[in-house]
């Protein structure tokens, strides 16, 4: 598996495949043609259905138009065979013609991938791949997930999750400010603001809950706003995992350390998914999204409240199982509705998930590998209307 850097990406929302994932390309394709005076490029399914919400025409041609204009055309309809959110990218001679065409995926995360022939991977760094195996490497050794993530990365990796974790804070302290419309034809009024004060005036056991929905709402419309996140998995899904590490760092206090740690855990458990399924909305659904997100919520809030490995694995387990068949349908292809509302949503399952999972021996029958199979499958069999195009679902009956 990769390195957690490829996991945690700092950028501009709103969406990791949609915007941050062409922008990277495009920077890529400009880096090997230099010389080029004009670009033609092609955006082809689940990224041509909804890239006008997502900018993503914006986010190519900032980096390319500075050489020269950019023709960017869209084919919704068009599938290619390795994934749905494909690009090509190719120069325009002076007579017109297209040279030096180039094919690139933009798989979840703001990751990018050539298709079967991949020459974009990072070097991997991990040596198990499975739930079970890491497992099995901590019983051993006595160890917990976040030592076996300093073991792979080593120990420079907590100067990185130190900057994942200010700007992680700074979006959610930004969003609770944060007043207004949210940008597009939606409308949306920020909710952030509104629900932080509201759950200041609850006592103590309504508070908690109140706040994470703020947080999670804040990080989310930060996001949708374009906005400085994570993406943890994604852009989509940002909210989920600051809002728990928030929440759990400032009102029970725990140290930045074992915030770290968390992070680092969590981090695990989201490569984990990415590797051996999906973490991308137009592949697998929302639940390769938010679901992903939860299971990295859930797994980080039990190892801060001192849960063993059986019991991390299980509150992981139950964050991605209970979001199995969610599907991605954004209302007019924003990451608005229902995406931010179910990122406030899934931060409190989170913190459900490691509370059942705590009063637990860690025992239990479903496996977290045999989940993300699961998951896996299930996405293929979901039909592309209902993964980001905004044909199906939610997002049909809106329009």
């Amino acid at each position: 598996m990769e390195s957690l850097h490829q996991l945690y990406r700092i950028g501009i929302g709103p969406s990791s495949s949609h915007t941050m994932g062409p922008q990277s390309a495009a920077a890529i394709y400009l880096q090997r043609h230099p010389e080029a005076k004009a670009f033609d490029v092609v955006l082809y399914g689940s990224l041509a259905a909804t890239g006008h919400g997502h900018m993503t025409d914006v986010a190519i041609m900032n980096v390319l138009k500075d050489n020269g204009p950019v023709a960017v055309h869209w084919e919704p309809k068009t599938f290619l065979p390795y994934h749905p959110n494909g690009m090509r990218f190719a120069c325009v001679e002076p007579d017109g013609s297209l040279t030096d065409a180039w094919i690139v995926y933009s798989i979840g995360g703001g990751a990018l991938s050539e298709g079967n022939n991949d020459t974009i991977t990072p070097e991997l760094v991990y040596d198990l791949t499975t739930m079970k195996d890491i497992i099995e490497w901590c019983q051993a050794k006595g160890r917990s997930f976040w030592e076996y993530v300093e073991k792979c990365e080593g120990r420079e990796i907590w100067d990185f999750l130190h900057e994942i974790w200010q700007v992680m804070c700074e979006s959610v302290e930004r969003g609770i400010d944060h007043e207004g419309v949210l940008p597009g034809p939606l409308g949306l009024q920020r909710k952030a603001p509104i629900y932080y004060t509201k759950a200041m005036g609850y006592k103590a056991s309504l508070q908690s809950s109140g706040l994470v929905y703020a947080y999670a709402l804040a990080v989310s419309e930060e996001n949708a706003s374009g906005g400085k996140i994570v993406t943890a998995p994604t852009c989509g899904s940002c909210g989920v995992l600051p809002a728990v590490l928030y929440h759990l760092g400032h009102n029970h206090r725990f140290s930045e350390e074992r915030i770290l740690h968390a992070l680092a855990t969590a981090g695990l458990v989201g490569n984990l998914v990415k590797f051996n399924a999906s973490i991308s909305g137009a592949d697998v659904g929302c639940q390769g999204e938010v679901g992903v997100a939860c299971a990295m919520a859930s797994a980080a809030a039990c190892q801060l409240f001192g849960g063993s490995v059986t019991q991390i694995e299980y509150a992981a387990e139950m964050g991605l199982e209970h979001h199995l068949g969610m599907t991605c349908d954004p209302v007019c292809g924003y990451v608005q509705i229902p995406c931010i509302e179910r990122n406030a949503f899934a931060a409190a399952r989170a913190l459900d998930a490691n509370f059942y999972a705590s009063l637990s021996d860690g025992q239990h029958r479903v496996s977290f590998d045999r989940v993300v199979r699961v998951m896996k499958q299930t996405g293929h069999d979901i039909p592309s209307l209902y993964k980001e195009t905004s044909e199906g679902g939610l997002a049909k009956i809106e329009q």
